[in-house]
């Protein structure tokens, strides 16, 4: 019985510290990909704050991940007021899905 709780902690912690890493890693992508140039993740730059966009897209299902990728690439228009988002084509595919998941992470857990 302990063997079984002590691997259920082990587990969790791990789980927990992806979670940590997973944000960690979106931030840096973020950051290396010259999103932190217009966008901040709590506050308002030239674009909206991420964990604004996370929260207007919170609960929408996993095509919000693939609508946010396709406006991180092609860029977008009127969505957040008068400053277009240019086009972000040095931006991979897959690059682009992974912070879109990460952008949707941040909006607060629902309770």
């Amino acid at each position: 019985m302990r063997l079984k709780i002590s691997l259920l902690l082990a587990a969790a912690g791990a789980l927990g510290a992806g979670a940590v890493h997973a944000q960690t890693t979106g931030l840096d992508l973020a950051k290396s990909k010259a999103c932190m140039a217009c966008h901040q993740v709590e506050a308002k730059r030239v674009g909206p704050p991420l964990k604004s966009v996370a929260e207007r897209y919170a609960g929408q299902g996993d095509a919000m991940v693939d609508y946010l990728a396709g406006k991180i690439r092609g860029g977008g228009r009127g969505a957040w007021g008068a400053v277009p988002m240019p086009a972000q084509t040095h931006v991979t595919p897959e690059d682009a899905r992974a912070l879109a998941e990460w952008i949707l992470s941040l909006a607060p857990a629902k309770q």
